[in-house]
Order: structure tokens, then C-alpha cells, then sequence
């Protein structure tokens, strides 16, 4: 892992995604490497010759710099909903040592942005103090399969689904409102009766306060990445994804009629992002 500090120009910028204003992203590049991530277009904006998963970019100044800018937006801006983070994880295993995320959220907190936080770590409890400072506050955690197995092979670097899973009881516990990102959902591994079934009982115990849930993009190198995992330890699933790529619109039907009923039947509030 090549990890630099760098300095930035702006970290506090317009966002593309639909329902989120604003984005904040502490690194550029992320740790956690996973084989699916659409994430992977931001290489082209370094000067970096590793791929992607194996390099971050710290922004050091990160702070600094959202300090200035806050005092120079507009105050329709405090109203608008804000996402750390779009394009690397907020909570990835380098913010234990470097804590950008961490005094970035000091810096929102003296205008009570609406935040949002997306992460697949268990470290963003460690925030909980300052987290229960803002009046308009979210964290939702991405998790794209309960099965340990799989998520070795296409996210070997995450924190284990169990710490996700407590970690979002916790801060639902303290008030925070929290939930599950099930994205992307993968067919064979995420996608079967029985595993939805158990997501949404987790989701349940946990005490979150949705789902939101999301299907695999394969871009280019994404699916290049998954290809590769599937044929060498999954390879009797291949013809699924031939089957998903050809067939994605009426896959999505289905799996939304399959998704509904289960979980209506933990009383856990579904969205779905098509």
C-alpha cells in the first residue's frame, strides 16, 4: 500500500448523485480495495502507477481548507445534505492515524450541516460525540453479502460484516440514525430468498432505520475484477453474471418483488435506488 499526504484545494464540492448536494472525501484512493468498486475512475486524476486499492492519498489539510470554505457559503448550503463520502471510505484503516475525517466533522459541527456518513468500518463510533452534536445526522453502512467467504474474495481488506452489523445497533442505541446499504447485491452470493431473509433480520436486531439497496455496475475494470474472482473461486456461478448482464432490467424487477415482501415482514423500510 502506497499511502502520501498531499495537499488539497477544495474538499468541499458540488456533488453528481442524485439527494446529496455535497460531498466530502478525506483521501483520494481507498484501502479497502474492493474487487467491485466504481470508485476506480478516480485514478485517473493522480499521478499514481499502482492500481487501484493500492495507494491513498491523505489530504492532511483537509480541515483547513472546509474551514474556509464553510465561512463562505451560502446559508442554503446548511440545508442541504451532505456525504462523507462518495468516492473512498471516510473510515478506512488510515483515518485511526491520521483522524481527517474526524477533524473534518469538527469543522461541520459549528454549522450543523445535515451530514451523512457512508463507511464500511465499525471506526465511526469512535466519532459518537461528535456525532450526536448535529440535529440532522445519518451513517449507513455498506454491506454487500453476510457470508465471510465471499466477502474475502471480493473485499479481503473490509472490516468483517458482524462489526458493521453491531457496530450500526450501537449508534441506533445513542440515537443515531442509521442504515444499511445493501449494494451491490450480487447474484448467487446476495440475491437468494434465504440470504435476503437474514439481512433483513440483522437489519431488524440492529435497530436501523432502512435499507437502501443497490445492483451490481459493471463497468469495465469492476467487472474485469469480478470476473477474474469468480472464474478462479466461483466459477460455477459465471453463467449467473452472463445471465445478469444480458437480462439486468427484468433482474432488477425480480429481485425488488422477491426484496418487498421480506421486508415488510421485519417491518424495515425499503428503498431502492432504480
Amino acid at each position: 500500500m502506497q499511502v502520501r499526504e498531499i495537499q488539497c484545494k477544495s474538499i468541499l464540492n458540488r456533488s453528481g448523485i442524485p439527494d446529496i448536494d455535497y460531498t466530502i472525501n478525506p483521501y483520494t484512493g481507498c484501502a479497502h480495495g474492493c474487487k467491485y468498486c466504481y470508485a476506480v475512475f478516480m485514478k485517473r486524476f493522480t499521478n499514481h502507477k499502482e492500481a487501484w486499492g493500492e495507494f491513498v492519498d491523505v489530504k492532511g489539510n483537509a480541515p483547513e481548507v472546509l474551514r474556509k470554505q464553510l465561512k463562505r457559503v451560502t446559508t442554503n448550503t446548511y440545508d442541504s445534505l451532505n456525504r462523507l463520502s462518495t468516492v473512498t471510505d471516510p473510515y478506512q484503516s488510515l483515518e485511526k492515524k491520521y483522524q481527517v475525517t474526524k477533524r473534518c466533522i469538527e469543522e461541520l459541527v459549528a454549522y450543523d450541516f445535515p451530514l451523512s456518513i457512508l463507511t464500511k468500518s465499525p471506526l465511526v463510533v469512535r466519532d459518537l460525540n461528535l456525532l450526536k452534536k448535529f440535529s440532522d445526522i445519518e451513517v449507513g453502512f455498506s454491506i454487500a453479502f453476510l457470508d465471510e467467504s465471499v466477502r474475502k474474495a471480493f473485499e479481503a481488506h473490509t472490516p468483517s460484516i458482524k462489526t458493521r452489523i453491531e457496530a450500526a445497533g450501537k449508534l441506533a442505541k445513542e440515537g443515531i440514525k442509521s442504515w444499511f446499504f445493501l449494494a451491490p447485491v450480487f447474484p448467487r452470493f446476495s440475491d437468494q430468498p434465504e440470504q435476503l431473509e437474514s439481512f433483513f433480520a440483522h437489519a431488524a436486531d440492529a435497530g436501523v432505520e432502512y435499507v437502501l439497496v443497490d445492483t451490481l455496475q459493471l463497468y469495465t475494470t469492476a467487472w474485469h475484477n469480478i470476473r477474474t474472482v469468480i472464474t478462479k473461486k466461483f466459477s460455477g456461478v459465471y453463467p449467473e453474471y452472463q445471465n445478469y448482464l444480458k437480462h439486468k432490467l427484468s433482474y432488477r424487477q425480480e429481485l425488488k418483488r422477491k426484496i418487498v415482501p421480506i421486508a415488510e415482514k421485519y417491518k424495515v423500510r425499503c428503498e431502492f435506488t432504480w
